[in-house]
């Protein structure tokens, strides 16, 4: 048999050491790198009378379900990066000042005013504050009034339904 950690062959009866946490069969000058192992004791099948108690008084979390479109009522803004530009112009900042005030790169703000990326949530909450600007804007329920649904053309309006 060889020793597992030098591999020189072993003539005695191999020391078992377990260095982190590994299991070895070592040589007597490689015993010193690990801690002796325990000897392993079979598992139990038993029940441990602990365990064998019922589970009494346990609560059910009666938590709410987020609705995760409730978030998606808000959109940026169609022209975004004009607004984010003419308010870093208003202040006399250059990108890289920006960059600098909000903890980010300069080409992240020079890509975002280019139209080239749409900023992440935590980036765009930074811009908003720094320059403060909403990029946001509600979307859905009020979107459609009565004006939106009476202007211009609608598929219905073309489509005629030819019944059978």
């Amino acid at each position: 048999m060889q020793c597992e950690i030098c591999g020189a062959e072993i003539k005695e009866k191999p020391i078992d050491v377990t260095i982190d946490g590994s299991q070895l069969k070592v040589c007597s000058k490689c015993s010193q790198y690990g801690n002796a192992a325990r000897a392993r004791s079979p598992v139990s099948r038993k029940i441990s009378p602990v365990s064998a108690k019922p589970i009494r008084n346990v609560q059910k979390r009666t938590t709410s379900r987020r609705d995760p479109f409730a978030e998606l009522d808000d959109e940026l803004v169609e022209e975004y990066e004009t607004v984010m530009r003419e308010a870093r112009e208003k202040r006399g900042w250059t990108q890289e000042v920006l960059a600098t005030k909000i903890k980010e790169k300069a080409s992240l703000i020079k890509k975002i005013e280019r139209g080239e990326i749409t900023p992440e949530d935590s980036v765009r909450k930074k811009i908003e504050k720094a320059l403060n600007v909403n990029l946001m804007e509600r979307q859905g329920k009020d979107e459609w009034n009565d004006d939106r649904l009476n202007s211009g053309t609608t598929l219905g309006d073309i489509v005629t339904i030819k019944r059978k």
